[in-house]
């Protein structure tokens, strides 16, 4: 029964990586995966868990007075092994919808609105970097999905030039991966990272800053000599400005302060308390929501209609599907996981996972064509942490190489291709980028930016 899981997450993956050519939505494909594999993993249950939960499996037998085995076996998965990983999943998706419940409030009340007045200019330089800049900064508190359609919005709505939109906004993706794996909140994958113990939040960041910042300089650099001095802009006035929003200008700057600045805490909240960092979420995005229903009394009191601006419709759509594509994939982890599967793929690659320079060039290779999202979870599944931190030459202690590199290289390697990151499929749907149009102008340049991020990477380790 192994080897038939296996298979089904073998061609699941293949499914996942050929959406551009199946036009199968992935996280379709993902919860499929993930719920037939467990449907498999209770029917022959009985070998899996008296193979990897064996004692414990014995002692909840002997106090529960189950004389059935197979019943011992069902109520065992349910109550000790299946919980256990609908509880991580339930975290990771209620920290999701606690950022976009922040993202809607911010942006229904025009509090994105300063980006449009920030870059509006014809130059091209001050546009592409200061794009780039705001996508770094905001997709670090952000999901790099969430912040790419924030910014390829208000790129549409300044930019009127077709070719030359695509080109910035290639930029703004390229930035917003980067940005997202600088911090441990930034990314679903160094959240998951994070949340097993993997890194430390100061330290993560610290290690990854100058790596990240090299990957997003590099090819936006090489990206800013294919533009012309001048970009064809949208007529000013047909370019929101925020006049028509309920709220004032101070009004919208303490929103975004509160919403933008306090998911900042959320790491600190952790520490402080060590409950789940989605309740940390979740505390910003009441404190936040308290204040938009204070600034919006008079209307409420009134029953006068509050004007919001934008259509976030398509945001949250793409939201809903990343969501159901982590509880897919993290379903078909967790069975691989308990099934033995990942022990034994972890044995038969220990030689390259030593070394790290090859560990990060393959990884980075796999995620141009396979989700990030997949390969870091499948990654990270592989190994668990070690308990030692100070144990020499170990990569897998808290803060090793290991977990900083399989960031590094899957986010990053992720941008080689479009289909490697979820953004990119977001590039290809609401900007029409072709895969072969990206090979041909943007990989190289993604590949030179993840070469010099590596060797920066390799050099404060060495120097550290």
């Amino acid at each position: 029964m192994t080897i038939a899981i296996g298979i089904l997450m073998l061609l699941g993956y293949l499914l996942i990586a050929s959406e551009h050519i199946t036009h199968i939505n992935k996280a379709a494909i993902a919860v499929f995966v993930g719920v037939v594999g467990w449907i498999l993993f209770m029917c022959t249950g009985t070998h899996f868990i008296t193979q990897m939960h064996g004692q414990e499996f014995a002692d909840f037998v002997t106090q529960g007075g189950i004389h059935e085995e197979w019943s011992a076996v069902q109520q065992f998965i349910a109550r000790h092994v299946f919980l256990h990983y609908s509880t991580y999943i339930c975290q990771l998706v209620m920290y999701i919808i606690a950022t976009l419940a922040i993202v809607d409030v911010l942006a229904t009340n025009g509090c994105f609105d300063f980006i449009s007045v920030l870059l509006r200019s014809r130059s091209s330089k001050v546009i592409l970097w200061g794009a780039v800049a705001v996508t770094f900064l905001i997709s670090a508190n952000l999901d790099n999905l969430t912040t790419s359609m924030l910014m390829m919005l208000v790129l549409s709505r300044l930019i009127r030039n077709d070719r030359q939109r695509l080109w910035v906004a290639t930029a703004v993706v390229i930035a917003a991966n980067c940005g997202g794996c600088l911090t441990v909140i930034g990314d679903i994958t160094s959240l998951m990272v994070w949340t097993r113990g993997a890194v430390t939040p100061g330290s993560y960041s610290g290690m990854l800053v100058v790596p990240c910042l090299l990957a997003t300089i590099v090819p936006t650099a090489l990206i800013a000599r294919r533009l012309p001095e001048s970009l064809d802009l949208v007529r000013r006035g047909a370019v929101y400005d925020g006049d028509d929003s309920t709220l004032s200008l101070w009004q919208r700057i303490v929103l975004f302060i509160i919403g933008m600045g306090g998911l900042w805490f959320v790491p600190t909240f952790y520490s402080i308390t060590m409950l789940p960092p989605f309740l940390g979420a979740l505390c910003v995005l009441v404190v936040l929501w308290v204040i938009n229903e204070a600034f919006h009394a008079r209307q409420l009191a009134t029953r006068q209609p509050m004007l919001f601006t934008g259509n976030n419709h398509r945001l949250q759509y793409e939201t809903i599907q990343v969501i159901f594509f982590v509880i897919g994939i993290t379903l078909s982890m967790s069975v691989l996981v308990e099934c033995g599967a990942m022990q034994a793929l972890s044995q038969w690659l220990s030689a390259l996972v030593e070394n790290t320079y090859l560990m990060s060039a393959v990884w980075g290779m796999i995620s141009s064509v396979l989700d990030n999202v997949a390969l870091v979870m499948t990654s990270i599944s592989m190994y668990d942490v070690a308990p030692d931190a100070n144990a020499a030459g170990t990569i897998f202690a808290q803060n090793g190489q290991y977990w900083q590199l399989v960031m590094l290289s899957g986010v990053v390697g992720g941008c080689l291709l479009p289909i490697g990151n979820t953004s990119g499929y977001a590039l290809m749907r609401m900007e029409g980028a072709t895969i072969w149009w990206y090979i041909r102008h943007v990989t190289l340049k993604v590949l030179a930016g993840w070469v010099v991020a590596l060797a920066a990477y390799f050099a404060i380790v060495y120097f550290i």
